[in-house]
């Protein structure tokens, strides 16, 4: 592996640690105030830190570029940046809406491992549109699946509350990929994301005024996990995501990304204290090489 590729990876891997880590903060804000408030005041952050970046990237381009291209880019791009951030957002907000809500029933652990189904979810959701499935997919889809049932079913054959909810947002966050993998084609990627944090803000924010408290003292003793969720998680992690994958392969990046079930776990033991059962470690054993096998197929691929 070339030295500018493992660079990549260390920072998809860094990537991973931020999102993982942050299933804590968002356990932990929920102490002080409601889910969509938290998530309306993350996003709100997250949209906002990644604007000095955007502005960045953007007087580097028009170094580079003639004025009156650079005008007519700049209609065309605003556009349709808008028009596929609400759309994109949307699904966002249902996304984390139901992560969020879910952490007030179940671990930051398990949640990160049920939410990294997506990385299994996405190409079997690609079948809908036509794209090319393998066997691996199949038999990671499956193991991954039996690792779920290890971590989420209890003996009883029921599921706790917060584990569907997080297993109903993990199609919501494959959806979101599928989305984001067509809108990138087109526009530039922190601006969706910028675009997409805001939209879910003000949907966050509405269902917040309808059926929250939204106060000032819960969000000042909320402040350091909206911070972290907002900043980090948002603008900190998606630009090095950005920068990660322009030089990784995106086989190296999926699995370096994967990780994240794997922090958020961590996470969730120092910082939370929190335990599981033996079978719930081999459930997200099998999870964790359920989402590796799935990528076995791309690893193969120079």
């Amino acid at each position: 592996m070339k030295s500018k590729e493992l660079r990549a990876v260390f920072i998809l891997l860094l990537t991973a640690a931020i999102w993982g880590f942050a299933f804590v903060a968002q356990r932990v804000g929920m102490d002080y105030v409601g889910a969509f408030t938290f998530n309306g005041i993350r996003f709100a952050l997250g949209s906002i830190s990644l604007l000095p970046v955007i502005y960045f990237f953007d007087k580097k381009s028009e170094k580079e570029s003639k004025e009156d291209e650079i005008q007519e880019n700049v209609d065309a791009d605003l556009k349709t940046t808008v028009k596929s951030g609400i759309i994109a957002g949307s699904v966002l907000f249902f996304a984390a809406s139901l992560q969020q809500v879910g952490l007030i029933y179940t671990t930051a652990g398990k949640a990160g491992f049920i939410t990294s189904m997506y990385i299994v979810l996405v190409p079997l959701l690609g079948i809908f549109l036509k794209q090319k499935t393998h066997i691996t997919t199949w038999i990671g889809a499956l193991t991954a699946a039996v690792g779920l049932y290890f971590l989420s079913i209890n003996e009883d054959f029921t599921i706790q509350f917060g584990d569907l909810l997080q297993t109903i947002g993990a199609f919501f966050w494959a959806t979101h990929i599928l989305l984001i993998d067509r809108f990138v084609k087109k526009i530039d990627a922190i601006k969706l994301s910028s675009a997409q944090f805001a939209t879910c803000s003000v949907l966050s924010f509405i269902i917040a005024f309808i059926f929250e408290d939204v106060n000032i003292a819960g969000i000042v003793d909320a402040i350091i996990p909206l911070l972290y969720g907002g900043i980090m998680s948002a603008g900190v992690a998606y630009t090095l995501q950005a920068v990660g994958q322009k030089y990784a392969k995106p086989s190296h990046a999926a699995i370096a990304l994967s990780m994240e079930a794997v922090f958020a776990a961590l996470g969730g033991m120092l910082l939370l204290q929190e335990t599981l059962p033996l079978r719930g470690y081999l459930g997200c054993a099998l999870m964790m090489a359920g989402m590796l096998i799935t990528q076995a197929e791309n690893i193969k691929q120079p």
